[in-house]
């Protein structure tokens, strides 16, 4: 099936208290957020009719709004009330929904005084965001020459789209090359994430993942956590040295859109796709269905 650009499908998108046909939920130029960044966002999938952690996302999109300044003219409630409406609208059972605040074209200027906070959803089929022929053997990283930006130097635990476009860059960069995304280093230079997705390594069936105080501390991330720690497997977060990566027996990524991906190449070194892995792929491919029981969340 063709690709239909984004602002050409069907259906309906839920903007500032509307239900709007999709293609007329436009934005005029001088829009703020379009100038500046000055917008935070949520990735969140449906499975089955439900939306998976659905008011940990809307939390964390009030949460990346409250750290950029921006106040929210709606509730908690109410954005999870839009969601399910914008699902039913759409027909859909199996999801992607994009959630986001941000600031409109009542003003232009790095000073905010007198923009507005605009909210819309939108929601779409979307499959796996890796090709599962891909996944299955494990996606390819490259390490970037860009690192991510220090906690003191940008809103690192705010989902807001300014933070995004190094992702873009960078992942345009390294797919020249031939690899599938981009491992990304902290400002220090130990591992961190790749362009939108966290990271696990696999050692002796232990965990390590690199401690989320520098970029976002993803809701698949913790799930996933949570999901090893059930099943026994033993989790250290750590900062991670690259010249470490070697020593790894398996590596994968986890995150709303990639869910639970294995990587079976960094630069020049392989991986296989192991048991732990697997084991955690198919416990959260349980879980978001509907097949297990919500794992606890961690103290």
């Amino acid at each position: 099936m063709a690709f239909v650009p984004f602002d050409k499908r069907e259906g309906f998108i839920w903007m500032d208290g509307e239900m709007l046909p999709w293609q007329d939920a436009q934005l005029h130029f001088l829009t703020h957020a379009l100038h500046y960044g000055t917008q935070v966002f949520e990735g969140e999938r449906a499975y089955n009719g439900q939306i998976f952690k659905s008011r940990e996302h809307s939390e964390r999109l009030f949460h990346s709004a409250h750290i950029i300044h921006m106040d929210m003219k709606m509730s908690v409630e109410e954005l999870e009330q839009v969601k399910k409406d914008v699902l039913k609208a759409n027909g859909l059972e199996n999801a992607y929904i994009r959630a986001a605040a941000w600031r409109g074209a009542e003003q232009m200027g790095i000073d905010v005084t007198g923009t507005e906070t605009h909210v819309a959803v939108a929601a779409w089929e979307w499959g796996s965001y890796f090709d599962p022929e891909i996944r299955e053997k494990g996606i390819s990283l490259k390490t970037s020459k860009w690192r991510k930006p220090a906690p003191d130097t940008a809103p690192t635990a705010a989902k807001t789209a300014s933070l995004y476009n190094l992702s873009c860059m960078v992942k345009a960069e390294v797919k020249k090359d031939g690899f599938t995304d981009a491992l990304m280093l902290d400002h220090e230079g130990y591992v961190a994430e790749s362009t939108g997705a966290n990271l696990f390594a696999v050692k002796d069936g232990m965990l390590h993942t690199p401690i989320a105080d520098r970029f976002l501390n993803g809701i698949t991330r913790q799930t996933v956590m949570d999901l090893a720690t059930e099943r026994g497997i033993e989790i250290e977060e750590r900062r991670i040295k690259p010249e470490e990566l070697e020593s790894f027996d398996e590596i994968f990524l986890t995150g709303t859109a990639a869910e639970v991906t294995a990587v079976g190449k960094i630069d020049d070194i392989e991986y296989g796709v192991g048991p732990i892995t697997r084991q955690l792929h198919s416990a959260y491919e349980d879980l978001v269905n509907g097949r297990t029981e919500p794992v606890k969340k961690q103290a």
